[in-house]
């Protein structure tokens, strides 16, 4: 299970950027996940709520936004949306299609509840690198 490591490696960001102070703050983690990152969505939330569990980040809780495959014909320009990595355009029968989307993994940004703030407000978003 791999995604055990990418979660340690996603609170390691988390740590990266959130002070331990401010621990407790951390609402959420912003992570997005493409189809063809070879991640599992569910194992990767259970994966990082073992992570955080028994230290000041255990509040976080991962929030994953899945992107989905696209690419785009080199040829006629045609942006595909791709259900499987099949890199034929079906516009112009071209084999020239590059992928545009669908390998991301990376920490978009970590949400903070501001002690001070209104409820309701918007939570301060500082962003993470890519993993």
């Amino acid at each position: 299970m791999h995604e055990l490591g990418i979660a340690t490696s996603i609170f390691d960001i988390v740590r990266q950027y959130v002070p331990e102070g401010r621990a407790a703050s951390v609402r959420r983690v912003h992570v997005r996940v493409g189809d063809l990152s070879g991640v599992m969505p569910e194992a990767l939330e259970f994966c990082f709520s073992v992570a955080v569990e028994g230290t000041p980040y255990r509040s976080a809780i991962l929030a994953i936004e899945q992107v989905p495959m696209r690419g785009r014909c080199k040829d006629c320009g045609a942006v595909l949306s791709m259900r499987e990595p099949v890199f034929w355009c079906p516009d112009c029968h071209s084999p020239r299609v590059q992928m545009t989307s669908g390998r991301e993994l990376d920490v978009s940004d970590v949400e903070l509840e501001d002690p001070g703030e209104p409820e309701g407000s918007p939570p301060q978003t500082p962003v993470g690198p890519s993993l």
